[in-house]
Parts: structure tokens; sequence; C-alpha cells
């Protein structure tokens, strides 16, 4: 008796768009926010901001054929496509060093006193020391005042370029410049330009 041809287990189908977004995002250079599934498809990683960001292209949907892409609520970390890999993630890592910083001094703590006045466990913990101390020496690694401020308002407060820009009464390619120059400090701060730039 002949034997059934076993058929391969097909990829579930992906969810409605979400092929056009992971197209318009590799056409833009923007495949940080890739990640292969097991299939071996370009799939968005889910559950992120960055997943939840819809490209718009004008023109039929090309990027080649000279449409223009629109996003909305972008991160400036993602949404200057001048800047490395390595700038992205020196100042992710600046972002991520500030929220450890308030998120772990904003935890309730243990204030039980003794009879004598004495606290048990009392004092700061260990973990929100770390967390400041180590975006303390980041901030500082940023030396000058103009760059700090630029980083700052873009890494720290989501600020676009053009509304840093506005509010200095510089232009945008000033902005962008002290950006990069700030997120090269940051990478070299942080031991990362040892690796290879992406």
């Amino acid at each position: 008796m002949p034997r059934k041809p076993v058929k391969k287990p097909q990829p579930p189908k992906l969810p409605k768009g979400e092929a056009e977004q992971v197209r318009i995002r590799r056409e833009i250079g923007h495949d940080f926010a890739l990640k292969e599934d097991r299939f071996g498809r370009q799939r968005l990683t889910a559950g992120t901001a960055e997943a939840r960001r819809v490209y718009e292209v004008s023109n039929g949907g090309y990027t080649s054929t000279g449409g223009i892409v629109r996003l909305r609520n972008v991160d400036p970390l993602t949404g200057i496509t001048s800047l490395t890999r390595q700038q992205r993630e020196a100042g992710q890592r600046f972002r991520d060093d500030f929220e450890r910083a308030e998120r772990q001094g904003l935890q309730p703590q243990s204030w039980s006193e003794r009879v004598d006045g004495g606290r048990v466990g009392g004092g700061i913990p260990d973990r929100v020391l770390s967390a400041g101390r180590a975006h303390a020496h980041a901030a500082a690694a940023l030396a000058h005042w103009e760059v700090a401020e630029v980083v700052r308002k873009t890494c720290l407060e989501g600020q676009s370029v053009k509304a840093v820009a506005e509010r200095t009464g510089d232009g945008r390619d000033v902005v962008v410049k002290l950006l990069k120059v700030g997120l090269d400090l940051l990478a070299v701060h942080y031991g990362m330009m040892g690796r290879k730039a992406g």
C-alpha cells in the first residue's frame, strides 16, 4: 500500500497588515524592529512600542517609486534614520538607566522603626543607589551642557528633533549633530565603541 506523503506543517498566516509593515520597515532600513520567527519569516517584535507603530507610504505603498513614509508617535532614536545601530543602542541604554533609577526610587520602602529609634532594614537599598549612579555617570560622560540637553530631550523626554530645534533656535542639522556627538560619547562610556557598528 503506497504511503501518503507527509505534509510539512504550514506556518500560520501573518496577522492582517503585518507583512506590509515588515516590507516597509525593510525598505527604509528600520529592520532593527524585526526578528525571525521559527519558520524563518521576518516578523514585528510582538509587544513592543515599535511593533504598534504604523508606517504609511504614499504613492501606492512603495518607497522605491517615490512614496513618502509617514510615521506617527515615533521614538526619536528610531525615527532619525541617519543614526547608527550603536548610537541607537547607546541612547536606549541611557534611557534604560534613567527609567531604572526612576522606577527603583519610586518603590515603597520598609521604614519600620524599633522602639529605641534605630531603623530595621532602613536606608536606601543598593539597587536604587546603583541605578542612580549608573545614570549619573552616563550623564556626566556627556560633558558639554548643550550636548547633554539635546540627548536628555530626545532620549528621555522623547521630543522630536524639530521640537528641540524650535525651542533652541538652532537648525535641525545642528540638533542632530549634537545628538550624534552625545550618543557617541555614551557609546564610549558604555564600552560599545570597540564593538562592530551596525
